[in-house]
């Protein structure tokens, strides 16, 4: 992963429970959509066999990595798959001291300040904030005061109404999943819809950042 391009559009794709047959549309959707960045949870059905796919059919158009990654065996697996960068819900700390020895960038999940600081003290490129839906922005706006130099991805509740208070409050980058990429806009191949959410999410970043176009 660059993590600078990342920081270019800070907004990650969480794909959960995807199949086989979902990976050539959802891949062709997303690089139409203009995001650049994705995770597949390593709890998904043959993850790595989808990593590996998705990394293939996307040639270089996407940075591809691994969520819901909560042990060693989980890591290896991933890496192997060709994910470049890993995701937790929380912060595991053999992952994190794997990833932080071989410079891997790495995102685990916290909550309370506590929690938060101490996931950036073990190197994290930023720390999932988890879950942001059930204290909003004001949470990260409140966070950012002793904090200023963390990193934070808010993480849950990310629609194009919240997205803009969610970077004006103090994220750096924010992740999204179920919503856009629900289970039955998937089953039905409506993947127009699921591209104009994502172009609605990118519009709400570059509102919020004040970029034209």
């Amino acid at each position: 992963m660059d993590v600078n391009r990342f920081k270019e559009l800070p907004i990650l794709g969480i794909l959960r429970g995807i199949t086989s047959g979902n990976v050539e549309p959802l891949t062709e959707t997303v690089v139409s959509s203009g995001l650049k960045t994705l995770e597949i949870t390593m709890n998904t059905h043959d993850a790595p066999a989808l990593i590996r796919r998705m990394t293939v059919v996307a040639g270089g158009r996407l940075t591809i990595g691994a969520g819901t990654v909560l042990s060693l065996n989980n890591l290896h697996d991933a890496l192997e798959a060709g994910a470049t960068f890993i995701v937790m819900p929380v912060l595991v700390p053999d992952v994190a001291d794997y990833c932080a020895k071989h410079s891997i960038p790495f995102f685990p999940g916290a909550l309370t300040p506590q929690e938060i600081y101490n996931a950036w003290n073990a190197g994290a490129t930023m720390v999932k904030v988890f879950p942001a839906k059930f204290f909003g922005p004001s949470y990260m706006k409140e966070i950012k005061g002793p904090f200023h130099d963390i990193k934070l991805l808010a993480c849950g509740g990310i629609t194009p109404d919240t997205i803009v208070p969610f970077f004006s409050s103090g994220a750096d980058a924010v992740a999204f999943g179920g919503g856009v990429f629900s289970k039955e806009r998937l089953a039905a191949g409506q993947y127009l819809l699921v591209e104009e959410s994502i172009k609605a999410l990118i519009a709400g970043f570059k509102e919020a950042l004040g970029i034209s176009g």
